[in-house]
C-alpha cells in the first residue's frame, strides 16, 4: 500500500511539473526559474518523504505547531528539504519558525520582521505578504503599505528581503486572477524586488505566465 502511495506522488510531481514547463515555455520563460513548492499541510513525513525522493525540495507549511514535529522527524531521518512557511505567522511562534523553516512568505507588518530579526541566528529570506485585491477576509499589508514596509524590513541585518507573496480571490475561471498577479509583478518591480511567490492548484499557470 505503501509502494501504491509512493507512486502516485511520484507520478503527480511528473505531472505537476509537466504543466509548469508547459505554462513557463508559452509565456517565453525558463521553467527552471519557476519554484514548485508542495503544500505538506496534512500530510505526514511519509509523504513529504516520498515527494522528497521525487525529486521535490521545496514544501510549504501553514502552521508552525503542526510542521514543527514534521520538520523534526525528517531532520533527524537526514530528509533535508527547503521549508516555506506560507501561513500567517504569530509573534510568540517566531522563536519556533526561526529554528525550523528557511523562508517564511507573510511578513505582513515591521513588528513580525522585528521579532524575527531579534530571534534568528543567521540571515533568514522572507517575503512581504500583500492583499493585493483587498479582500476583507485576506491578511497582508494593502498595496500603497508594501514599499514602506519593504524600506523598514530592508534595514533589519539578520533578514533578507527577497520579495512578495500574495493569495489570489478563489474564481471559477483561473484567467480571472491574472489581474491580481500582474499587479503583484508589477508592485515587485516597482520596490526592486526579486522574487513572487504567488499561485495555487487552480491558478499557478496563470500566475507563471
Amino acid at each position: 500500500m505503501m509502494a501504491e502511495a509512493d507512486a502516485r506522488i511520484a507520478a503527480n510531481v511528473v505531472a505537476v511539473r509537466s504543466r509548469i514547463a508547459g505554462a513557463a515555455v508559452g509565456a517565453g520563460r525558463d521553467p527552471d526559474a519557476v519554484t514548485l513548492i508542495a503544500i505538506s499541510k496534512t500530510h505526514p513525513a511519509a509523504d513529504v518523504r516520498a515527494a522528497f525522493d521525487s525529486g521535490l525540495r521545496d514544501f510549504g507549511e501553514n502552521r508552525v505547531q503542526e510542521a514543527s514535529a514534521k520538520i523534526d522527524e525528517l531532520r533527524a531521518a537526514d530528509v533535508t528539504p527547503r521549508w516555506h512557511l506560507v501561513g500567517h505567522l504569530q509573534r510568540n511562534k517566531v522563536s519556533a519558525a526561526v529554528g525550523r523553516f528557511d523562508i517564511l512568505h507573510s511578513i505582513d507588518s515591521i513588528r513580525l520582521a522585528e521579532a524575527i530579526n531579534e530571534r534568528a541566528s543567521a540571515r533568514i529570506r522572507v517575503l512581504i505578504e500583500v492583499n493585493i485585491a483587498a479582500e476583507a477576509t485576506k491578511l497582508g499589508v494593502t498595496s500603497a503599505e508594501a514599499s514602506k514596509l519593504a524600506t523598514q524590513v530592508a534595514h533589519l541585518p539578520r533578514l533578507d528581503l527577497v520579495g512578495l507573496m500574495t493569495v489570489a480571490p478563489r474564481v471559477d475561471d483561473p484567467e480571472d486572477a491574472r489581474a491580481v498577479f500582474r499587479s503583484l509583478r508589477q508592485l515587485r518591480d516597482a520596490i526592486g524586488l526579486r522574487e513572487l511567490s504567488m499561485g495555487m492548484t487552480d491558478d499557478f499557470e496563470v500566475a507563471i505566465s
